[in-house]
């Protein structure tokens, strides 16, 4: 007995250090808590990588049969139902990926990064550029700026009404931003506004749409006198300033996130969405741009505000490939063709609705509910 208890008390520091050193194993576990670890690991893999294998297969060739009817609409050919994946996409029902408990802190494997909330993005704008934006005395006051731009652009009140409804359920500010309520403060998307602009989008209309905002503030600005055609001032030189910084990447939808996304001047140029002078601008202008592009690809008939909703969620070019496609396909065509894997696994409601034909009677329906919602009806009155 002697013996034994010597050599377990000679044997214990290395038992620890064994532990600890051994390969795949977390340091500092224990061996029973990293065996767990590594157990629900390797099931998790063992799940996941079919599945991985499948999805990789579907969502290549839904990029493959979109670059078909790309080439085919250049062409001026009929595109058909073939031309589309018909299958739903794979789902993952394996086990969730285990959190490692030796893991440093911050996002996992899998896990995404902490989404900016207003407040970050009022400070990385002053801080970055030295821009505060100029915030309405009340939502009213928004909403009125927001309908006399869009109805000066040409929108019509049906897709001013339309789009908020949709977007914000009749009921959003313009600081709206989705997934905070008065009961979460956690945001799911950096979008906000009445249509839940993108950061990425306020990079972009920044960077393309320069012209368009300086114009404007500069017409304000010769309006002005005395403290407040100084303070519009500071504000066009600090725009400036965002401009600059918007246009020192390349003009690509690729460099705009990763300034929007990655970078403390990207964060801060979503403020611009805020202010009263330029927020109603922009936000105008991103639905524009698709009335635009309708238009150019040759599409004249005026666009539905749930047709224009379809193109604002998904982008232009997927969204008009919906708007134009056979009524008698769009109970058969997923909406997955329409997204990229990421996208589509981040939208919900792509994913609740399934196929096209679904996806645009859900934004006519959650339309028609929203604008019967009092925010709804004020901007409805404020766009006559």
């Amino acid at each position: 007995m002697l013996r034994r208890a010597v050599l377990t008390a000679f044997m214990a520091p290395f038992v620890v250090t064994l532990s600890a050193c051994a390969p795949g194993l977390p340091a500092g576990s224990t061996f029973a808590a990293a065996g767990d670890y590594e157990s629900k690991l390797a099931a998790y893999e063992a799940a996941r990588r079919p599945y991985e294998a499948a999805a990789e297969s579907y969502w290549d060739a839904v990029s493959d049969k979109r670059r078909i009817r790309n080439a085919k609409r250049r062409n001026n050919e009929q595109i058909l139902l073939e031309d589309y994946v018909l299958e739903q996409p794979p789902v993952y029902t394996g086990p969730p990926r285990p959190r490692d408990p030796n893991a440093p802190p911050g996002p996992q494997p899998g896990e995404r990064a902490p989404v900016p909330v207003i407040a970050d993005f009022l400070a990385n704008a002053k801080s970055q550029f030295g821009f505060a934006p100029d915030l309405p005395a009340s939502d009213s006051d928004f909403k009125r700026a927001y309908a006399r731009v869009a109805l000066a652009e040409g929108l019509t009140r049906e897709q001013i009404v339309g789009v908020y409804a949709f977007e914000t359920g009749g009921n959003g500010t313009f600081d709206t931003q989705a997934g905070v309520t008065p009961k979460r403060a956690t945001a799911i998307s950096p979008a906000v506004g009445y249509n839940q602009l993108l950061s990425t989008n306020s990079v972009s209309m920044l960077a393309e749409h320069a012209p368009l905002i300086l114009n404007a503030l500069r017409q304000k600005e010769r309006a002005l006198q005395g403290e407040a055609k100084r303070a519009m001032t500071r504000k066009i030189e600090a725009v400036r300033r965002m401009i600059a910084y918007a246009k020192s990447v390349p003009g690509k939808w690729s460099e705009y996130d990763r300034l929007a996304k990655q970078t403390a001047g990207g964060i801060g140029i979503h403020a611009i969405v805020l202010d009263i002078d330029i927020g109603p601008l922009v936000q105008t202008q991103k639905l524009l741009n698709s009335v635009h592009f309708a238009r150019m690809k040759g599409y004249h008939t005026p666009l539905t505000a749930p047709e224009l909703e379809l193109m604002n969620l998904t982008g232009d070019s997927t969204g008009l490939d919906m708007v134009t496609m056979p009524a008698d396909f769009r109970s058969r065509v997923p909406t997955a063709n329409f997204f990229q894997q990421i996208g589509y696994e981040r939208n919900p409601v792509a994913r609740r609705t399934g196929v096209v034909g679904n996806l645009i009677a859900d934004i006519d329906g959650q339309m028609q509910r929203g604008a019967q919602n009092p925010g709804a009806r004020e901007l409805a009155a404020a766009a006559q």
